[in-house]
């Protein structure tokens, strides 16, 4: 069964979700080319239900916290 990740671009900071056991993942947002096992990781997932979830949940409260 597959895991998953949250973790965190080095470069802008934004969250973004990868599968466990991925070696790079390029960031949806600035277009960096993450090496997951360097970067911050958040969480880990089995469900992607879950990890799609909490994802949401982050980028939320990230926002509300940019807006304060």
């Amino acid at each position: 069964m597959t895991s998953f990740l949250i973790v965190v671009c080095s470069r802008c900071g934004k969250f973004l979700l990868a599968k466990a056991g991925q070696k790079t993942r390029t960031c949806p947002y600035c277009g960096s080319r993450i090496i997951l096992d360097r970067c911050k990781r958040v969480a880990t997932f089995e469900d992607v239900g879950a990890a799609s979830a909490t994802l949401k949940k982050l980028k939320r409260e990230a926002a509300e916290r940019r807006r304060s």
